[in-house]
């Protein structure tokens, strides 16, 4: 199972962050001095990607802008002798192969996955929701397809959350076949902690394989008209064996602003320049407290 593409949907409107992601598309917002979304592409790169797919909302393509050369502002830092930062503008650029597809409606997480069936193809693919970032021994994706490959299978990251935050996820009900890998038999969005099958929540990086865009054309819209991917996903998973792995490293919803904040304050910490400044006003924080 080769793994070269990898969706990434970020045409979501960004209400938990407003007004800051009224006209800056969230993903853009940065996580210490880098956009959450370069985050994740790091991440995809780090582990094997070679396309990347982003869904976007007609109008909002700043996520994409991102990653495209800057004339004026390359020329302007090569003049200045600038040429540290000048060769982070051009990585930036060089990344990966980029291509945009639009979700024209709102119309939730599956219906955005499905637009990007003719791009991804008839191959396996990974799929990022930009509001996860993980800090791990690994990069999270690396870890999905290691466990995708090891089962010749779809594979969903999955996190241990406490039982009072259940009712905030899409929660498995799962037999574990292996080290952190588990066969998943049935999944529940969002349930009461005493209704729970486990306490492994679906977090934002799946492989998944093209099949699931069958299930996602005949998938019944829920609330709102929207089609969602973990109602296709447990489909998928009636007609073929779908795993989770539990994944290792430390995560941040960076769509919540508790998340957002301490996403600086983890990256941060791991920026030798930074550090240190950052622990002694922590520390003196706390301390006024």
């Amino acid at each position: 199972m080769k793994i070269r593409k990898a969706v990434i949907v970020a045409a979501g409107l960004g209400t938990r962050m407003l007004p800051a992601s009224k006209v800056i598309p969230k993903e853009i917002l940065p996580v210490v001095d880098m956009p959450a979304i370069q985050v994740v592409v790091e991440e995809a790169v780090a582990s094997g990607i070679e396309e990347i797919i982003l869904v976007l909302a007609p109008g909002r393509t700043l996520a994409l802008e991102h990653f495209q050369p800057s004339e004026e502002l390359e020329t302007l830092l090569e003049k200045r002798g600038k040429k540290d930062i000048l060769e982070t503008v051009l990585r930036t650029s060089r990344l990966a192969r980029f291509v945009q597809v639009e979700q024209r409606e709102p119309l939730g997480l599956g219906h955005a996955v499905l637009q990007a069936r003719e791009a991804v193809g008839n191959e396996p693919f990974g799929v990022f929701y930009p509001d996860d970032l993980v800090d791990g021994p690994r990069p999270l994706l690396k870890q999905i397809i290691d466990a995708a490959q090891s089962v010749n299978a779809p594979v969903l990251s999955l996190l241990r959350v406490a039982r009072s935050e259940l009712s905030k996820y899409g929660i498995v009900e799962a037999t574990k076949v292996g080290e952190r890998l588990y066969h998943l038999t049935g999944m529940v969005e969002k349930p009461a902690p005493e209704k729970a099958p486990s306490e492994l929540a679906i977090i934002g990086r799946h492989v998944l394989t093209p099949d699931i865009f069958e299930v996602l054309t005949t998938t019944t819209p829920g609330a709102g008209g929207e089609i969602q991917l973990t109602d296709a996903m447990l489909e998928l998973a009636r007609r073929r064996k779908v795993y989770g792995y539990e994944f290792e490293g430390v995560r941040y919803d960076v769509g919540d602003r508790v998340g957002f904040i301490t996403a600086q304050v983890g990256y941060g910490l791991k920026r030798p320049e930074l550090a240190d400044r950052l622990r002694a006003y922590l520390k003196s924080a706390l301390a006024e407290k």
